[in-house]
């Protein structure tokens, strides 16, 4: 089998970033160290979860994504979006007038990413009847699936083989285009998407990546150049095809409790990085009773606490449940029978996911035993302080770091004063190894930087 490439959709702008640690100390896979002054996000610790962007307080830290002008390269240019998207509007915009205005933004079609929640529901409680493995993880959330692999590859197994609905949607609407004659060379979508894993998921997330999708589009971005379009519009509106009603299930789905609630058996959910991983600790340990299904989560409320979102997430929840009250009475979505003329397993099922173990301190056991036990002995000299100050977010981190060689015991500013104090380390020395971490003038007096008297002058 050959190497796995996945994408990383998170980038630092190093001429911006000043080593702050604000992302370092809340990434949960341990994953970003500083190093020259500047954050630096190890590739294969990486979820692409967001937590570094949500406080970065210089917007060092963005995501890489398509341009707006990319559309253009297709003569149909389609729109998948998702619930969330509408929930960035007040609830008095409908979306006629959203979807509306997306055509005057170049696209030819606006199509839903949960149209085929209804498909997929019934799929899921299929496996769920059916697994071996419970409790089934869902595939929803692209930061969770890759934090199984990287953190919890024992439960790899768990995960569902049922894809997402955004992959789902994307894949019948391509198809239903082409059968009406439209050429697939001609056929763009694009998906506007409210976080940085989906990103990485649909342009390179192993060997399931998303061929149906051709771009990626920052939900913030469109959604604040929609609403100024809609507040100030004053001529009429421009029509769109008459888009399918979403279910009411399918327009919450995305939400905390979105898909639990309508699986079958003992359901749980639960939503923010740091619970999902305390609860897949928990899992791991066998201290969960018995659960049929997990609804994971990586942001606080579901979809809704993205981190591209440009709308407070509380408001986005009540906008989407709103709009769904809306919906109640409307008939459920399709069946898989409705559409078994147009959509092949392959687009419904996802294959094999393999474990990429970046926890994991060597490939052989006997060698990961080995350095196991000088990190503990390494933990027997380090104070324990977790104070950042070496660069790696923890005593642990840097004991891992010295033990693959990306560190040594005098990276830490307290080990560094006692080697002063013993004479084996020179005081040039020791500065120099705070200047290759902090960078060279980080220790200099800078009565402009962030708090201090001139700041910002």
């Amino acid at each position: 089998m050959g190497k796995q490439q996945i994408y990383h959709a998170l980038k630092v702008d190093t001429d911006i970033c000043y080593g702050c640690t604000h992302c370092m100390n809340v990434c949960p896979t341990d994953a970003i160290r500083i190093n020259d002054g500047n954050a630096l996000i190890l590739k294969k610790r990486c979820i692409d979860c967001g937590e570094c962007l949500k406080v970065c307080p210089v917007d060092a830290i963005y995501v890489e994504q398509d341009d707006l002008e990319k559309i253009f390269d297709y003569e149909c240019r389609v729109a998948l979006v998702p619930a969330v998207f509408t929930g960035q509007f007040p609830t008095q915009i409908t979306e006629e007038e959203i979807f509306s205005e997306m055509k005057e933004l170049g696209f030819t079609h606006v199509f839903q990413a949960e149209y085929m929640v209804d498909v997929i529901n019934n799929l899921m409680n299929e496996q769920i009847d059916q697994s071996e493995e419970k409790p089934l993880i869902s595939t929803f959330c692209p930061a969770v699936v890759r934090l199984i692999q990287v953190k919890f590859p024992s439960l790899i197994d768990n995960i569902a083989s049922v894809k997402p609905p955004v992959d789902a949607s994307a894949a019948f609407y391509k198809k239903m285009l082409s059968n009406q004659g439209i050429p697939t060379d001609q056929i763009g979508i694009f998906y506007i998407t409210p976080c940085a894993a989906k990103i990485a998921a649909i342009k390179g997330f192993g060997q399931n990546t998303n061929d149906m999708i051709n771009g990626v589009i920052n939900m913030s971005y469109i959604s604040n150049k929609l609403y100024h379009k809609i507040k100030n519009r004053k001529d009429s509106l421009k029509d769109l095809p008459v888009l399918p009603h979403l279910s009411s299930k399918a327009m919450k789905w995305s939400l905390s409790h979105g898909e639990a609630e309508h699986m079958q058996g003992r359901t749980l959910s639960v939503d923010e990085i740091h619970n999902v991983i305390e609860f897949l600790e928990m899992l791991e340990n066998d201290d969960i009773p018995e659960v049929d299904f997990l609804e994971l989560r990586a942001c606080d409320q579901g979809c809704a606490g993205g981190a591209l979102l440009q709308g407070n997430r509380f408001l986005t929840v009540e906008r989407i449940k709103i709009r769904a009250s809306q919906l109640e009475n409307e008939i459920e979505g399709d069946e898989l029978k409705d559409h078994k003329d147009i959509l092949q397993d392959k687009d419904l099922f996802i294959t094999k996911i393999d474990p990429l173990p970046a926890m994991s301190l060597d490939q052989d056991f006997s060698e990961a035993l080995k350095k196991m036990e000088r990190i503990r002995n390494l933990m027997c000299y380090l104070p324990g302080i977790d104070c950042g100050a070496c660069g790696s977010p923890s005593c642990q981190s840097l004991a891992e770091d010295i033990v693959q060689r990306k560190a040594n015991l005098s990276n830490c500013v307290f080990m560094q004063r006692m080697m002063e104090k013993n004479r084996k380390l020179s005081s040039e020395h020791a500065t120099r190894i705070i200047e290759k971490t902090w960078g060279k003038q980080r220790l200099d007096k800078d009565c402009r930087k962030k708090g201090a008297k001139n700041e910002g002058m």
